[in-house]
Formats: C-alpha cells, sequence, structure tokens
C-alpha cells in the first residue's frame, strides 16, 4: 500500500508547457503516474506528451477528474494558483516551486488546514510511490520496481534518494517518499505526515531525514512520544553545523540552541525512535526492525 499518491490517482501538472513541466510530465508518465491534464492560463486545447491542456483548474478538474496537482510554476503566481487548485477542489498538492515568499506559504498553509488538503512544500522534491507513481522531481530510477514497507519523511532531496537506495539494498524497500520541503515554513508538518503513515496498515515503519535548523523535528517528537506506535528511525544531517549558520537550505539555521543536531537527536530519542549517526547504518536500523517485528 502507499500514503498519498498511487497509480490510480489522476493527476494534474500546473506549468505543464513550460521547459522544466514539459521534461517532468515525459519523466513522471514514464514512471507510471497518471497524469490525465495540464494547466497552462492561453494554452488551453494545446497537449504536452498527449496530455490535454486546459486554461483553468476548474476547466481541468471538471473534464478529467483531476484530484492532485503538481506545480511547476514562477514563484509570484504560486500563491493564487494554489487557491485556484483548492477551490477546484482538489485535496494534494505538490509545490515544487524554490522562492517563495514566507507570508505566501503561512496564507496558503492556513487556508489548506482550513478545509483539509494536503499540501506539501515549497522547495520539495515530491512525492513518490514505489512502483507506482511519483509527483515531482524525485528519480524514479534510484529506487527499487517494487515497494516495501518502510515510509519515508526528509526534508532533504538528496538524502532521501540516498535513504531509499539504502533500505532497498537492506531488504526494507521504501513504499511512499516524501519529500516535505525545506524552507523555514512548509504547507504540512512532519508530524501530519506522520499521521498518514500510522494510518497506513502496509507500513511497518517509518525513517525521517531531518536536518540541521528549524523545529520539525522537535515537534514531530512529541507526536511520536504520545500517539505514533509505529517504530522509527531517524538521521539528522549537519552534525557538525554552528550556531546562527544559514546552510544550503533556506530552513537550515539554528539559533539559541533550537534546531540543532543535538536538540533534534535529544527530543527524538526521548520518543523512542532509533537515531542513524551516518546514512548507511539507516539499513541496518531497519534490518534490527525487520527482524524484531517478523
Amino acid at each position: 500500500m502507499s500514503i498519498l499518491l498511487n497509480k490510480q490517482t489522476r493527476v494534474l501538472v500546473q506549468g505543464i508547457t513550460g521547459k522544466i513541466g514539459q521534461a517532468q510530465t515525459k519523466w513522471m508518465l514514464a514512471y507510471g503516474t497518471n497524469i490525465v491534464a495540464g494547466v497552462t492560463p492561453g494554452r488551453g486545447g494545446a497537449s504536452v506528451e498527449g496530455v490535454p491542456v486546459f486554461d483553468s483548474v476548474a476547466d481541468a478538474v471538471k473534464a478529467t477528474g483531476a484530484e492532485a496537482s503538481v506545480f511547476f510554476v514562477p514563484a509570484r503566481a504560486v500563491k493564487d494558483t494554489v487557491f485556484e487548485t483548492l477551490e477546484a477542489g482538489i485535496k494534494l498538492v505538490v509545490v515544487v516551486t524554490e522562492h517563495i515568499p514566507v507570508h505566501d506559504t503561512m496564507e496558503m498553509r492556513a487556508e489548506a488546514k482550513t478545509i483539509g488538503a494536503t499540501l506539501l512544500g515549497p522547495t520539495t522534491p515530491g512525492i513518490l510511490t514505489v512502483g507506482e507513481a511519483k509527483m515531482g522531481i524525485i528519480p524514479g530510477n534510484l529506487f527499487p520496481k517494487v515497494g516495501g514497507r518502510a515510509g519515508v519523511i526528509s526534508r532533504s532531496g538528496t538524502l532521501a534518494y540516498e535513504v531509499g537506495g539504502i533500505l532497498a539494498k537492506a531488504g526494507t524497500a521504501p513504499s511512499t517518499v516524501v519529500g516535505m520541503g525545506a524552507d523555514p515554513v512548509v504547507l504540512t508538518d512532519l508530524a501530519d505526515i506522520l499521521t498518514f503513515f500510522a494510518a497506513d496498515p502496509a507500513t511497518d515503519f517509518v525513517t525521517i531525514v531531518g536536518e540541521v535548523g528549524g523545529i520539525q523535528e522537535e515537534m514531530a517528537a512529541e507526536y511520536i512520544a504520545k500517539d505514533f506506535k509505529k517504530p522509527v528511525i531517524a538521521y539528522i544531517a549537519g552534525r557538525n553545523t554552528p550556531e546562527g549558520k544559514r546552510m544550503g537550505h533556506a530552513g537550515a539555521i539554528v539559533q539559541r540552541g533550537m534546531g540543532s543536531v543535538a536538540s533534534k537527536v535529544a527530543a527524538l530519542e526521548k520518543a523512542g525512535a532509533l537515531i542513524a549517526t551516518t546514512p548507511a547504518e539507516i539499513g541496518t536500523l531497519a534490518q534490527k526492525i525487520s527482524r524484531i517485528s517478523a
């Protein structure tokens, strides 16, 4: 099984006629994603890789029943387009776009919570359900052909790909890999994504790939301690980051002791998570969980 996305999910691509939109549409289709429509205002009636293009989200949803959307649109257009998408009834949105103003993200986040929609991003590689479908830029060829029973949530795109490979080699292939986004404010919290895996009977355990900066992991630790009943492996990147230093990701900044690797590890360990000190150690811990569960 999987969370949020499977091979039946009817996907809409925003900005499908742009250079990146066209390329990613081709690769998502090749992976098996059920892309039923694209939207670019003023380009209605065209097609990309055999996918019909519409002028508006409402037109696309009416014609195709699209239920999820992935964004390849400029940062300045994201907020209005997200609101248009939510108004059309779509409840899963993946925002790959970078450099979105924080106040725009906060408005989108608030609206999504109000209506019960799930938004991933900004600055996310997307979501991939192994062997079924993907929304975003996650390279499908880095994952096994058949999914397993390990959920993955990552703040880092590249590390998500690496961890997927590590789990597969350990004999505990991932089911769904979720990139939650790397900005200081994200559209859906780590703890909220964990709730989807908690409800999935085919998920045996979850691997969290965190990084220095922000308090997402600390907040997730509170949820894990109180309500999450499945094993958790956690790896936090950025062990040698000095306090106050801004790293490559917008969200990777440490201030006043909050958001440090030490504070995240302490919170997650206290909540019962197994802590990996290197990515490679994730495979060893996954095998340990599998032996205990067998």
